[in-house]
Order: C-alpha cells, then structure tokens, then sequence
C-alpha cells in the first residue's frame, strides 16, 4: 500500500494500515514531515510553522499518539477549557476548574466565578448551551456563526471576548462567513462533552515529533518504508488492479515507478486535483472541481525571542485583536513554559491572517511586539532580540456554510482520499481544518482501503 503525503492525515492512514498488517510506503515531498502541521528549520531555531491547540476532545489524535509510542503527559500539556486575557486590558478570565467535576457542572462553576463579563454576558452563555443541548447541537439549515449567534440573543461583549476568538481559532474563518453547523460539531465535542473533552492539550515537542516521525519509526518497524524528498509526479491506474506511481526526487535517484495494489492520495485538495486530473485511465473532472473549489485561509505565528528569563503569568492568553489599531495577535503562547529549551520566546499566533500576513514582515512582527508591551504593561516586550514570521498560507480553508466536501472514496478502486478537506461518513461527525479532522479522515481512508482490499 502506498500513502503520499505524510501529513496528519496521511500518517494516520499509514499508521492504521501498518498496524492491519500491510507493508506501507509513505511518500512525502518535503523534508520534514507533518505537512501544514510541522517542524520548520529557520536560521534562528527549530520552530513550528503554526502554534497549535488540541482538545481533550481529539480521541482519534490522542489514539493514534498513544499507539505509536508518544507519551501523551510528555508531549502535551494539558490545561482545563480557559479564555484568559491579559489584566486591565478589558477582556475576560474564564477558566475550568481544574478540580474533577462532572460536565456540565465544570463549565457552569467557571462561568459562575468568571470576571469580566456581566450578569447578562453571563445568562447569555448559560441560554446558548443550554439550547444548543436542547437542539441535539443540530441545526435544520447552515448558517453563519454570526447568525447563530445573533440567533441566540449573544451579547456583543460576549462574542468579542468568546465567540469570535474560539470561532477563529477552531475554524480559521471569521464568524460572519463561518459555518455555524460545523462550529456546533466542534463545541458538542468539547463543552457538551464530558470534562476532560473541555481541555486544552499545548504541544511541549514540535509538531513534527508530536506525530509525523512517531508515526514513521511505527511504520517502518512494521516493515514499510518511508521516504522524504519523494514527489510523486504521476499516477496511473494500470488494468483496473494496480496504480503505478511516478516519482522523483534526491530521495530515489532521480526519477523511479513503482506499482501497488492501494493508494491513499493524502496531500492537500489541490495537489490531489493535480495528480487526479492526469489520469487519462478515469474521468475524474467533477471530483477536481470539487477539490479545487476550496479558498484558502493562511494563518501566521510571529515567534519573538526574549531574555530566557522573560515569563509570562500563564502558559496562554488570549488577545483583543483589533488591526484598525495595528493589535494583530489573537492569541500568545510562552513557549518557554513548554519547552525549557525555548525559554523567553513567545509565540503570537494571527488565523484567516491574509490582510496581516500582506504586510512587510518587520512591520508585523514591530506591531505584535508593541501590542504586547501594551496589553502586558512590561515595556520590555516591545524590545524582541530577534523575531520570525511563519505564515502558512493555505494553511486550512474557507469553512463556509454549506460547504460541500468530498467523501474518502474517490470513485476510483483502489485510490481513497484523506486530509482535513474530506466530509465525514456521518455528517455530525464532520470538523473544521483540524488536526483531528486530518486524523480522522486518515482513519477512516484506510478502512476504507482496507475493506476494498478484502473484496
């Protein structure tokens, strides 16, 4: 079995199908495995291309972490559901208690000691979770997050300091032009779910090592292969039974076919319309259609470096981003309190970050610094001994109501497809561009392949 792309998605599916039995050779074109969610090598340090949350929610994830070997407590650190700001900046502090209390009454103690929002933000919160419970988390026809919001009576404090940034953060797509179905899904699984699905799961290793090369060392201890630096070029269906891929690269020598009897197709939409497109065996128009009708949405992390005994109070806060005053940071992350090697640098993270992200780097990251040192009162965050912007532009897409998404099965035998863009088999299942979302489609193309691999 072949997999190309060693994403999230695609090492899931090569985890599933090394552990069915399968000798499985993961293609990846990149160095560096872990596609939009991976470790990047700059000339000032080893970093993510994207700071990134889980939730206690990502069973699948946290599964699949588990099976290949990743000690969960050493790789992530676990923190109950909070949306902090930093003090005197008009914001919020809500957090979970970190005590074991049954869902819902977790969520219900933090709102109840919440500061920052009045009685009526507060009574406005309770109304929307217990309708949404009410409702099944189901809404009859898709809308936008922001009409379901104005829907539900939510006050404006409460969607600034609450519902837009979770709306952000979770779908990468402003409220007024994100799914509100899909924003349900994610909050059923996490503050409708029991307590422990509410945490906030911070990764203490890049994200390459969280699961990419954990998931490589699983595979190829199973007797796979796994090769970076191998671009697949071509893929040809050759007599309805096997698929030959055409590959090249430093990685095989220059250019190498090779054949097998299944093929998961786990690179991002595009690059699969690409590879789709070029084979002459299917007619595969509609399905690239499809696939190219994703719009992008780029998100950008400004690292900054600091003194190493530069610390802040909490290992995040959220921010009030406000880019009409140049305040661009959403959220900022103290890497240092996840990683000791990474003492003094903050991570500052922008998501569906197109306008941000057109500016002049040093603009940017002058801006981030200076909101900083103004929403911290500490002048000394203005003043970053070096900075570094990563903006992944295509780093998830649009989550647009009504979206339409394509199945795992792309029609062909034998070829499946898996990333974060594909629609679950049960549509209440579905989620945003997560790492999840990527993981759970990884799963589910291999059961897929698996089954068809039976028959």
């Amino acid at each position: 079995m072949a997999v190309i792309g060693a994403g999230w998605a695609g090492c899931a599916a090569a985890i599933e199908l090394a552990q069915a039995g399968y000798k499985v050779t993961l293609l990846e074109a990149a160095r560096t495995l872990g596609g939009r969610a991976r470790r990047v090598d700059t000339d000032r340090a080893h970093l993510d291309n994207g700071q990134h949350i889980l939730l206690g929610a990502y069973s699948e994830t946290l599964r699949l972490m588990k099976l290949a070997g990743v000690e969960r407590d050493q790789s992530l650190l676990t923190l109950p559901l909070q949306m902090r700001y930093p003090p005197g900046t008009g914001g919020m502090d809500f957090a979970a208690p970190s005590l074991p209390l049954p869902a819902p009454l977790h969520l219900a103690t933090a709102l109840f000691k919440a500061q920052g929002l009045t009685p009526q933000d507060k009574l406005s919160l309770a109304r929307f979770s217990t309708t949404a419970r009410w409702m099944g988390w189901q809404l009859d026809t898709d809308c936008s997050v922001s009409e379901l919001l104005e829907r539900f009576d939510q006050t404006p404090r409460l969607t600034k300091l609450m519902w837009r940034p979770l709306c952000l953060a979770a779908l990468n797509t402003p409220p007024e032009r994100a799914s509100a179905q899909i924003f349900l899904n994610v909050l059923r699984d996490s503050l409708g779910a029991r307590r422990r699905a509410s945490d906030m799961l911070l990764p203490r290793t890049d994200l390459s090592k969280l699961l990419p090369e954990a998931a490589a060392a699983f595979i190829e201890a199973r007797g796979g292969t796994v090769r970076s630096g191998a671009k697949v070029q071509g893929v040809h269906s050759i007599e309805g039974r096997l698929w030959q891929l055409d590959i090249s690269g430093a990685a095989v020598g220059g250019t190498w076919s090779t054949y097998f009897g299944g093929v998961v197709l786990a690179t991002g939409a595009a690059q699969a319309a690409a590879l789709l497109h070029d084979i002459p065996e299917h007619d595969t128009a509609a399905l690239c259609s499809q696939l190219t009708a994703f719009e992008p949405e780029a998100i950008t992390t400004v690292y900054l470096q600091y003194d190493a005994a530069t610390r802040l109070e909490q290992p995040f806060y959220a921010l009030l981003d406000e880019p009409y005053n140049h305040h661009y940071g959403q959220f900022v992350f103290d890497r240092g309190q996840l990683d000791a090697s990474q003492a003094g640098l903050l991570a500052v993270v922008i998501s569906a970050s197109g306008p941000a992200a057109a500016q002049p780097q040093e603009l940017l990251a002058e801006a981030v610094a200076v909101q900083l040192a103004v929403d911290f009162q500490r002048p000394e965050l203005g003043r970053p001994d070096w900075f570094k912007v990563i903006t992944e532009k295509r780093a998830t897409y649009a989550c647009a109501p009504g979206l339409r998404r394509p199945s795992n099965d792309s029609g062909l035998p034998g070829l499946v497809l898996a990333g974060d863009y594909t629609a679950a088999a049960n549509p209440a299942q579905t989620y945003p561009a997560t790492l999840e979302a990527a993981v759970r489609s990884g799963v589910a193309a291999a059961a897929l392949l698996k089954r068809s691999a039976v028959q």
